[in-house]
């Protein structure tokens, strides 16, 4: 979910596998909402600092307040979303609940929509950003990709996952379309701020006088679906892994088909404001223990996203 540079990189089609794992989760709903809210959630649990093997590490205002406050879209299932009860879940919220057992600290994460969260880190709102959120030059520079110019001071990030774009249509109507390429004169529907909405503006550019692409962008991805399943737009694009967890569940997998491969693969970060070292430090910390220890690998197995494990965190790995 993220608006990064307009290289594209076919990624590897191993990944593509990842539709079929991600059937394990299939009985979950798609549910909640992007907007901007002030929805709060206090799953992800923690261990108490005193027991936390890494909570010295944490800045001393988090550690005596226990809890570090999450900027999320809850709306980008498998990543987070809203399960049937209400409660938020997904794979971030799973990660976060392992690293606050190591950090001795609650995730609370609060809903917002995705294109303020780097706002909401900026005003002290958030602490982090946790979002399916791709890290990027432009974004740990604080510059608009579109535009190239300075539009924030920029964020760090700790990096935990490897996941590329995808366009998925109405199951049975591809048009035609394989690729970005076959776009133009099509409208696709989309996420607001995302890397899919950059790849669109740049394919737009290319396209030739009477093949206009018609870019419909929306506050979350469930309003994108609800959009191509309704008929009003030819195709949708959001992450392979939420693309295909759509696929699997809208309609028990009657609704939509991903077509072609996933493009843009790159690593999910942890964003974290550039003054924000200690913080951002023991994120990393945390993150490389739960990859050591086992608990990091259970949890992309049980949302079906193993095939983007990464094998080590590293702060600002993108490009």
């Amino acid at each position: 979910m993220t608006a990064r540079s307009t290289r594209r990189t076919t990624a590897a089609h191993s990944r593509l596998a990842a539709v079929g794992a991600i059937a394990v989760a299939g009985a979950l709903l798609l549910t909640g909402c992007g907007d901007q809210t002030k929805d709060k959630d206090k799953s992800a649990g923690s261990s108490s600092a005193g027991s936390a093997p890494l909570a010295g590490k944490l800045p001393a205002s988090i550690r005596d307040k226990g809890v570090i406050k999450v900027g999320s879209d809850i709306a980008y299932a498998p990543v987070e979303f809203k399960d049937k009860s209400g409660k938020v879940a997904g794979i971030d919220p799973d990660i976060a609940a392992a690293l606050g057992k190591q950090l001795g600290v609650s995730f609370q994460f609060e809903n917002g929509t995705f294109d303020a969260l780097l706002t909401g880190i900026r005003s002290s709102r958030y602490d982090i950003a946790m979002s399916a959120m791709t890290d990027n030059k432009s974004r740990q520079q604080g510059v608009d990709p579109t535009t190239g110019k300075k539009v924030g001071e920029g964020v760090d990030f700790v990096d935990y996952l490897n996941a590329g774009v995808s366009i998925y249509t109405r199951k049975g109507d591809t048009q035609g379309i394989t690729s970005w390429s076959d776009l133009c004169g099509k409208k696709i529907a989309l996420e607001r701020g995302t890397v899919s909405e950059d790849l669109a503006k740049a394919e737009a550019k290319k396209c030739p006088a009477g093949k206009t692409l018609s870019i419909q962008r929306f506050d979350d991805d469930q309003q994108a679906q609800t959009r191509l399943r309704s008929g009003g737009a030819d195709a949708a694009s959001s992450d392979f892994p939420v693309a295909a967890y759509a696929v699997k569940t809208s309609g028990g997998g009657k609704d939509f088909q991903v077509v072609g491969d996933q493009v843009e693969a790159a690593p999910y970060g942890i964003a974290v404001g550039k003054s924000n070292t200690q913080l951002r430090d023991a994120l990393q910390a945390a993150m490389n223990a739960i990859i050591k220890n086992g608990e990091y690998q259970k949890i992309l197995q049980k949302w079906g996203a193993q095939d983007g494990a990464a094998k080590e965190s590293v702060i600002n790995g993108g490009k």
